[in-house]
């Protein structure tokens, strides 16, 4: 029998990226775990940190399966940019990524069924350009920042942000494809050829 791929997350972007380069998990289990930094946690190590948490919580469930964990944080130097609750938040959050370049950081970890783990951790750099009162007022009235790490999505309107990348698209918007691809292969994980096409 096909080992089984439970994504631990419930990211609708996450799914999307998979199914993109024809991986499509066969479970979907929600990882629970507190997101919240640690003192003086560096953003590079939560996002390690919240990926592995993520997979080991689920995987201790589903030790048969295929376990992806993932998490993204958003940057500005040392500065961890929250996934945004309201509009006054997303506001700041703008407003600190206006005219600068911040770092989005990927974590990935899969565990294989035996207990076998491997991790990745990707780090991709955006520059946006400066933001008007007016752009950020247009952007938040669109709602596109609702619970989104640092308050923007590079996929959607706010694209129209963004001066420069340097690193992973995929990574910025949820998951580092090339990478996560990488670990389940080097795990043994062989999906099922698929058309791209089916099921839209």
């Amino acid at each position: 029998m096909k080992p089984r791929l439970v994504l631990a997350s419930a990211s609708p972007r996450r799914l999307a990226l998979l199914r993109q380069i024809g991986i499509v998990p066969d479970e979907i289990v929600p990882a629970e775990v507190d997101e919240r930094p640690q003192r003086r946690e560096l953003p590079r190590e939560l996002a390690g940190r919240l990926a592995a948490a993520k997979a080991r919580a689920v995987a201790e469930r589903l030790p048969d399966s295929f376990v992806l964990g993932a998490d993204t944080v958003v940057a500005r130097g040392r500065r961890v940019l929250p996934k945004t609750a309201d509009a006054a938040e997303a506001r700041v959050c703008l407003g600190l990524l206006s005219g600068c370049r911040h770092r989005v950081h990927g974590g990935v970890a899969v565990i294989a069924p035996g207990g076998r783990s491997v991790a990745r951790l990707v780090v991709t750099a955006v520059t946006f350009k400066r933001l008007s009162a007016e752009e950020i007022d247009r952007y938040i009235a669109a709602g596109e920042w609702r619970d989104k790490a640092g308050a923007y999505a590079i996929q959607g309107l706010a694209a129209a942000f963004v001066r420069a990348i340097n690193g992973s698209y995929s990574n910025v918007v949820g998951l580092p494809l090339c990478e996560t691809a990488a670990v389940l292969d080097g795990l043994g994980y062989r999906p099922d050829v698929m058309d791209a096409t089916d099921g839209d």
